[in-house]
């Protein structure tokens, strides 16, 4: 582990640049740091769903894809570092399996509305397809551990899957779309 900062400015990337955990510079606007970036926001939005009430199980699934975003936000900011194994995606695997099999069958698109935990989740899932389109730009520049993009990939449906165990436990059903309500007849 690297050294951590007690001063939080240090002036050095007043001129658009940062510093990779390997100590290189680049710019701040590189596709590594919008993908750790990326990652880091998600981090924070699933901070955001956590400061909601959960059910338990949601709540300790959360707050250990957590750490593994950090994880991969490490992986991501050093060159050349692996964090992410395949086991991570087999975890999210078991648990999508989990709670996708206590929910009826969808036979409806599902808006990203509810309750404030839910809509917080869809968020989240969002973001995180954001970064799973910023890792696999990342890719296409730089060699980069596949099992990162695979994460991403399985944390969006997770996170899918959670917004709609969310919607039963804060208002007890889905937001529905409605194909075509609001055309004129």
């Amino acid at each position: 582990m690297g050294h951590r900062l007690s001063k939080i400015y240090t002036r050095t990337g007043d001129k658009g640049t940062t510093g990779l955990g390997d100590g290189s510079r680049v710019e701040k606007d590189s596709m590594r740091v919008e993908a750790y970036g990326t990652i880091d926001e998600l981090n924070s939005v699933v901070g955001m769903v956590l400061a909601h009430p959960l059910p338990q199980a949601v709540r300790q699934c959360l707050e250990d894809i957590q750490h593994d975003l950090f994880d991969l936000g490490g992986e991501f900011s050093t060159p050349g570092r692996q964090a992410m194994q395949e086991s991570a995606i087999t975890r999210l695997e078991n648990i999508l399996d989990d709670l996708n099999s206590d929910l009826p069958r969808l036979k409806e698109f599902i808006l990203p509305a509810g309750g404030h935990a839910t809509s917080t989740c869809h968020l989240a899932r969002t973001v995180c397809r954001r970064a799973e389109r910023r890792a696999i730009s990342l890719a296409r520049e730089e060699n980069i551990n596949p099992f990162a993009i695979a994460y991403l990939n399985r944390l969006s449906d997770l996170l899918f899957v959670i917004s709609r165990v969310l919607a039963r436990f804060e208002n007890g059903s889905e937001v529905l779309w409605q194909p075509g309500k609001n055309r004129e007849a």
